[in-house]
């Protein structure tokens, strides 16, 4: 697999959670780690785990249902590492429970513009550089939600995400910037709830798998963390 020493890795939603695991993840792979939170101090816990690992650490900020929170993430990380190679989209929302006839517009809106638009800007933002250096990983975070109407935005984002992910890995054809989604399973986090079947550190291995991907390699493909989970 892909030696990630000295790449650096954009997390979305790394302060806590799933997001906090694969920035672990990716510094014990010697991958440089830029750490998201809505406010720079909650970023703070993630980066007091990755102190003790051999690897450069850069935190940026913003709400990313916001336009000025977007730009807030993009600007920091040009004022760091100015870079991304790995951009792992793992930041997403869900909508309150509610039969699907009653969920209000602004919470299809704030949903998709977290879980789905925030996602296009990022790549927009990051990925020609990736193309001009003829490396990159793109990682989208989706779900195997299904036959749950409650959450229909929650659900509709994921499935547009499997799309875009699809559309963008055949614009990148031959690149050697590889596009691919990953869903964590149904996980014990403050999103996941407390009945989840699997603990939230069962997302490693297998949530790396795509950014360890050799160049020119698969692209626009499913791959499932929990398959992996028994790995080393």
């Amino acid at each position: 697999m892909k030696n990630l020493e000295k790449k650096w890795a954009l997390v979305t939603g790394s302060s806590r959670g799933i997001g906090q695991q694969i920035a672990l993840g990716l510094a014990r792979r010697n991958c440089n780690v830029i750490v998201h939170g809505r406010t720079l101090s909650n970023t703070e816990e993630t980066i007091q785990l990755l102190k003790d690992l051999d690897v450069k650490v850069h935190s940026v900020s913003g709400d990313l249902a916001t336009e000025a929170g977007i730009t807030s993430v993009i600007e920091g990380v040009k004022s760091g590492p100015g870079y991304v190679d790995i951009l792992y989209n793992n930041a997403a929302i869900m909508n309150t429970w509610k039969e699907v006839w009653q969920i209000p517009m602004d919470q299809w809106q704030k949903v998709f513009q977290v879980n789905l638009f925030t996602v296009v800007q990022l790549c927009n933002a990051f990925v020609p550089g990736m193309i001009e250096r003829k490396f990159g990983r793109v990682i989208n975070l989706t779900s195997g939600i299904q036959d749950t109407p409650h959450l229909a935005p929650y659900g509709v984002s994921k499935a547009a995400i499997d799309k875009y992910t699809k559309d963008l890995a055949a614009e990148l054809k031959e690149t050697n910037v590889l596009v691919n989604h990953v869903d964590p399973g149904w996980l014990k986090t403050d999103m996941g709830g407390e009945n989840a079947e699997n603990e939230v550190e069962t997302v490693l291995p297998g949530a790396l798998v795509p950014a360890l991907l050799e160049d020119n390699g698969p692209s626009g493909r499913f791959f499932a963390a929990q398959d992996f989970k028994e790995l080393d």
